[in-house]
C-alpha cells in the first residue's frame, strides 16, 4: 500500500501525510513539482521527526510516477470528490496506491483517466470535501483493515507532556 501526493499545494498537509504515513508504515510518492519548496529542510519542519520514518520516493513528474507505478503493478485508486463509489463500497489491495490530488485543484483529466478506481468519502450534505490529510486517513485506514496491513507493534509507552 502506498500514498501518492499529486503536486501538493500545502506543505502542512504534506507533513500530515509524511506522519500519517509513517505511522501506518505506508510508503509515499510525492509527484513534483510541488506548490511550495521542496527540499530536505522544509520536509522535516512540515514532517517533524516523521519524515525520516518515512519510505519516501519524489517523482520529477507525472509520466516519471505513472512508470514506476506500472513497474511495480501497483493499482491506482484515485480520491476524488467527482466519484460515483464510496471509499467503504471498494475493495483494496496490497498493491494500491492511494493517489491524492492537488488541494486546490485535484488533477487532470489525463490522470483521472489512469485511475482503476475513483472513490469519495461519503459526507453530509451540504459539505463539499475534506481537508486531504484527513480524507486520505479515513480511506488509507479502510484499506489497511480490508488487506491486514495495520501495524501489529506494541502500543507505544510515551511519557505524558511528550510531544508527539
Amino acid at each position: 500500500m502506498r500514498l501518492a501526493l499529486y503536486q501538493p499545494d500545502i506543505p502542512q498537509n504534506t507533513g500530515a501525510l509524511l506522519r500519517l504515513a509513517a505511522c501506518l508504515g505506508v510508503a509515499v510518492d510525492i509527484i513534483e513539482p510541488c506548490g511550495f519548496p521542496l527540499s530536505e529542510k522544509s520536509l522535516r519542519r512540515t514532517g517533524m521527526d516523521y519524515v525520516e520514518l518515512v519510505d519516501l520516493t519524489l517523482h520529477p513528474n507525472w509520466d516519471a510516477f505513472w512508470a514506476a507505478t506500472r513497474a511495480q503493478q501497483g493499482r491506482l485508486v484515485l480520491l476524488t470528490t467527482k466519484a460515483a463509489q464510496t471509499h467503504i463500497k471498494t475493495k483494496y489491495t496490497d498493491n494500491d496506491v492511494l493517489l491524492l490530488g492537488r488541494e486546490s485543484a485535484g488533477v487532470p483529466d489525463e490522470v483521472r483517466q489512469t485511475a482503476a478506481v475513483s472513490v469519495r468519502v461519503p459526507l453530509m450534505p451540504p459539505a463539499r470535501s475534506l481537508n486531504v490529510a484527513m480524507a486520505a486517513g479515513i480511506v488509507l485506514s479502510e484499506a489497511l483493515r480490508q488487506t491486514g496491513g495495520f501495524p501489529e507493534g506494541e502500543v507505544s509507552s510515551v511519557p505524558p507532556g511528550t510531544p508527539l
